[in-house]
Formats: structure tokens, C-alpha cells, sequence
């Protein structure tokens, strides 16, 4: 009767803890079949991916380039070409387009793209509103059931596994001290240490679970493997250029501020500050010579001077 006592209750116990793992599974495995057919429909266009990527001063950038609008010297600093100073050839996109009036806009003086990505406004009010516009068009993706930041759900787990452990070293003790009688008893007990055994792989189980269901970031693999065409299109001198003028954000101002004239006066200022600091310690020398000088006695052996002699 003991053998058939632990084949029951071991069951029981078996079925409680897989049932919630079975549950698990079904719930993540839906939400993860729907994610997938979520993302699948999403129709994304180039710039849209780029601002995804957080490239779209690249992309935009790098069609400028392409089609003949700006030209990117070796220091990083961006001039209107010939086709970019005609004010009726303007590109079609609106990024674009936002990129090459932030450049007009400063022409003649040159500019670096990293500048106007950073604090070129206008520029930076038509992206957030070609922004604004593209993120509606994205799919809710639904959340994937895991179970954080569920304390209530995390407490009863962490006593469901000690009561299961403790359960478990019980019939453990009583399924071995026991000596089963006939084929019947062997039987139960086979069914127990099956149980047992299961219960055993009850936390592999779950790892496996979550992660034959984890569907990952498949928006973002999306994304990331659809560079835009005119990245792609650059040869690679031309894409180091832009990616060196993106990076240079300080340097090339346009007619903002002019950093050379602003380095110039700093230096200006620092050598007037070494000169009076130098002439500080010059007069402070010559008042401790002096000083000294007064203050110093005759030396040995020399007369001190006297009364002039009469006669």
C-alpha cells in the first residue's frame, strides 16, 4: 500500500508542477507566433529603417552625395555643389530635403553634418515630426508572458519549489526504506521514482521552455538587416567622409560660430595672462633684491664710514 500511496501522490505532484510549464509553453508560443506574423507585415521604408538604425543624418547624407547635391572634404566639413546651390533641384524625400536646407542655409561657410545633426533646429523639428509620422504605422507587439516584476507570482514560486523539495526528499526516503511485494507494488514504485525523476528535470524543463519560445528582437533583426541603398551604394572613401563629418561636431560650425577666430582670441587671452604673470614675478624678484640689498650689513673688514677729518 505504501508504493501505491507514493505513485498517487507523487503523480499528483508531478502533474502540478508540469502543469503550469505545459501552460507556459502554450501561452509563449502563441505570443511569439504572433509577434512573428506581426513584424512579417510590416512594410518599412529606407529612411524608415535608418531612423531605426539611429542613421538617418547618414542615409540622408549619403543620398546627397550620390545625387550630386553636397561635396565632403577630407577634413569632414560639407560645401553645396554646383546642382545643391540651384534652389529649384531639392530631393524628394523629406529627410533629405531637411538635410540640404540646414546646408543652404549656412552656405558659403562650411558645415559639418555632425553639427547640424545636433543643433541645427529646423533640421531637428523635421525629423522628430517625419518621426512622429513613421511610428504610428508600427504594430504593438504584444509582451512576452514571463512572469517579472510579479512579486506576489515570484514569492509563491520560491515557496512552491521549497515545499516541492522537501516533498521530494519524503518519498524519496520512503520509496527506498520500502521493499515492494509482487509485481503490482514494483509497479507503483516504478511509477514513483518516474515521478521523482521528473521532478528532477522540472527546472531544465522550464529553461527549455522559455527558450524554444523566446522569439528575440525581430523587429530589430529586421532593421538591422536592411542597410539603406545609399549607404550601401557609397564606395568607401566617400562613405569614410561622411561618417567623418557626422563625427565632427564642433569643428565645422557654418556661420554659427566661427571656432578658428574664437581659438585664436583664447590664445590671444592666454599669452596676455603669461605676460602680466611674467611681470608680476619679475617685479616681485626685484623687490626681494632690494629688499636684500638694504638690509645686508658692511662687509668684513671694511671701514665703516666716518666723520669727515678736520684740517
Amino acid at each position: 500500500m505504501r508504493q501505491f500511496a507514493l505513485a498517487v501522490l507523487v503523480s499528483a505532484v508531478t502533474a502540478a508542477v508540469y502543469g503550469p510549464l505545459a501552460l507556459l509553453w502554450w501561452r509563449r508560443a502563441r505570443v511569439r507566433g504572433r509577434t512573428l506574423r506581426l513584424v512579417a507585415a510590416v512594410d518599412l521604408e529606407p529612411y524608415h529603417t535608418a531612423l531605426l538604425r539611429q542613421e538617418t543624418t547618414e542615409a540622408a547624407a549619403a543620398e546627397l552625395v550620390l545625387d550630386g547635391y553636397l561635396r565632403i572634404d577630407e577634413e569632414g566639413a560639407a560645401f553645396l555643389a554646383e546642382q545643391g546651390r540651384d534652389p529649384a533641384r531639392t530631393p524628394a524625400h523629406p529627410l533629405p530635403a531637411a538635410l540640404l536646407d540646414a546646408v543652404r542655409r549656412h552656405d558659403p561657410e562650411p558645415v559639418s553634418m555632425g553639427w547640424i545633426d545636433w543643433n541645427d533646429d529646423e533640421y531637428l523639428q523635421r525629423r522628430s515630426a517625419y518621426r512622429s509620422e513613421r511610428e504610428v504605422l508600427l504594430p504593438e507587439l504584444p509582451r512576452m508572458p514571463d512572469g517579472r516584476g510579479n512579486v506576489l507570482l515570484a514569492c509563491l514560486s520560491c515557496a512552491g519549489i521549497a515545499l516541492v523539495m522537501l516533498f521530494w526528499l519524503l518519498a524519496a526516503a520512503l520509496l527506498v526504506t520500502a521493499r515492494p511485494q509482487g509485481p503490482r507494488e514494483w509497479a507503483f514504485a516504478g511509477v514513483a521514482a518516474l515521478g521523482l525523476s521528473a521532478l528532477l528535470l522540472a527546472e531544465k524543463a522550464g529553461r527549455v521552455v522559455r527558450e524554444r519560445t523566446e522569439c528575440g528582437d525581430p523587429l530589430g533583426d529586421l532593421v538591422r538587416s536592411r542597410p539603406h541603398p545609399a549607404v550601401a551604394a557609397l564606395d568607401q572613401d566617400r562613405r569614410t567622409l561622411v561618417l567623418r563629418s557626422i563625427c565632427e561636431r564642433d569643428r565645422w560650425r557654418g556661420v554659427d560660430t566661427v571656432v578658428h577666430e574664437e581659438a585664436d582670441d583664447a590664445d590671444e587671452a592666454d599669452d596676455e595672462d603669461d605676460d602680466e604673470w611674467l611681470d608680476d614675478k619679475v617685479w616681485w624678484e626685484d623687490a626681494y633684491e632690494y629688499r636684500a640689498s638694504d638690509e645686508d650689513g658692511p662687509e668684513p673688514g671694511a671701514t665703516p664710514p666716518g666723520p669727515a677729518s678736520s684740517g
